[in-house]
């Protein structure tokens, strides 16, 4: 799977973007990275977000194990890839059929966030039991949700082109072909927003301090990011915001 996300819709931390790397490219520059993709999978559906990016997955070549799934409810699209565990659980927390599947689940928790729901963002990752990757995005307001568990189970990279622009895939050369240096693993047990940025849901409390991430030449590649045990976040409870606003655009 391959998401790409115009820098004003997903602005990626600065601690990803090596300075003066010059093997990043521009990924939606004449819909590169999308088809470079589509030559490495003959038989990909991308899905065109106009100028906020694009998405694109394959079944091509996935592990059975780690399935990938692609879904869409109400302007919502979810790149979904593993398994939950706890699947007939969170069916019935959210009120779903029998016949909905990893992605549907994980799209039904966001809108619950989003429409401000009770909980607050980091319980309902930590409630998805599993091996997990996925990737929102909600056209109606024009945001991001991305996540992935605990254990960093399913390959899972995210990086910043030559643009600025956010780039994630399950394929560690993909990223790397629009990224060049600058991209790492998505930090396992953490979550990112497109208003709040990343932040941990194992530890919602703490802030998360970037370190530089070093490959086997000794050349730095993007960066880490670790649980700070030393600092506190103020707050982890959902703002309180008005009837014309959502949670996506105020967390």
């Amino acid at each position: 799977m391959l998401a790409v996300f115009e820098k004003s819709i997903a602005k990626s931390p600065d601690a990803l973007k090596v300075s003066g790397d010059s093997e990043a490219a521009s990924a939606l520059n004449n819909g590169f990275l999308a088809t470079h993709f589509a030559t490495l999978h003959p038989g990909s559906v991308t899905v065109n977000l106009g100028s906020s990016g694009f998405m694109a997955y394959s079944l091509d070549k996935q592990n059975p194990l780690l399935p990938r799934l692609f879904a869409v409810v109400d302007d919502i699209f979810c790149l979904f890839q593993g398994h939950i565990e706890n699947v007939a659980v969170l069916k019935q927390q959210y009120g779903l059929n029998k016949t909905a599947n990893e992605g549907i689940i994980v799209i039904e928790a966001y809108r619950t966030l989003r429409d401000r729901g009770p909980y607050p963002p980091d319980q309902v990752v930590r409630d998805i039991q599993g091996k997990f990757a996925f990737i929102i995005y909600d056209s109606s307001s024009k945001a991001t949700f991305i996540a992935a568990d605990a254990d960093g189970s399913v390959p899972f990279f995210w990086g910043t082109d030559a643009e600025g622009h956010l780039v994630l895939a399950d394929d560690r050369e993909t990223v790397k072909k629009g990224c060049g240096k600058s991209f790492a693993p998505f930090p396992k047990g953490c979550f990112f927003t497109s208003s709040g940025g990343l932040r941990s849901y194992e530890h919602p409390l703490n802030e998360l301090k970037p370190v530089p991430r070093v490959d086997s030449s000794g050349h730095v590649c993007g960066a880490t990011f670790n649980v700070d045990v030393e600092t506190k976040k103020e707050s982890t409870g959902m703002k309180k915001v008005g009837s014309a606003a959502d949670w996506s655009a105020n967390y």
